[in-house]
């Protein structure tokens, strides 16, 4: 899945749930469930996401919503082969991008 978020520093939730068209509640429910999201929190406690988190969460999205994995099996996936699941999630969103624009170039023609 691409996400279009703008290029930022800090993300609220509400924008990364847009961006991931999932409810709010989801995201802080994978917050507390997987160990690699930790967003920062302001004085009054909102939540805000790095491009890291984002990253990571575009991960639990592929593994969980696209691959069907059970959050059990997600988080297992992820403490066993990280850098391995990382490399080939980078490789599968380089390639969906090409996809995108070689349709794009198709409907031109």
């Amino acid at each position: 899945m691409q996400v279009d978020l703008p290029e930022k520093r800090y993300y609220g939730i509400g924008e990364v749930a847009r961006a991931f068209n999932v409810n709010t509640s989801l995201v802080r429910f994978w917050e507390k469930e997987f160990d690699v999201l930790k967003p920062m929190k302001n004085a009054k406690g909102n939540r805000k996401f790095t491009p890291e988190d984002i990253k990571n969460l575009q991960l639990i999205y592929h593994l969980v919503k696209e691959r069907g994995f059970t959050l059990e099996g997600a988080k297992i996936h992820l403490k066993e082969d990280k850098q391995k699941t990382l490399s080939n999630f980078d490789i599968i969103q380089k390639l969906e991008r090409v996809k995108t624009e070689l349709i794009k170039i198709k409907d031109q023609l």
